[in-house]
């Protein structure tokens, strides 16, 4: 199982990084707390210490078009706040 989707890059996320050591990561729906900290610790070679999790259901979206009225969802997501040990720090623009 893949756990780790895609990491979250925004100012508030860039922000936490910076100042508490905390980055956040969207994650496969059905992962736990355990199997998120072993894949972050396995994937960038850090030492984590507290995992925060966040469910998301996804919203009801409705579209008005010339064939009528089309409604649906979002997806649902799960969200993952990392707080890692002071002496580690993870670059997500390493590699590019």
């Amino acid at each position: 199982m893949n756990v780790l989707l895609k990491p979250i890059v925004t100012e508030k996320m860039t922000d936490q990084g910076e100042k508490l050591n905390r980055y956040g990561f969207i994650v496969d729906v059905k992962a736990n707390k355990v199997q998120i900290k072993q894949a972050i610790e396995g994937l960038y070679d850090v030492k984590v210490l507290n995992v925060n999790t966040m469910r998301y259901d996804g919203k009801l979206k409705t579209r008005y078009t010339k064939t009528g009225i089309v409604s649906g969802r979002t997806n649902a997501y799960k969200k993952a706040i990392v707080s890692l040990d002071e002496s580690d720090t993870i670059d997500f623009y390493s590699n590019i």
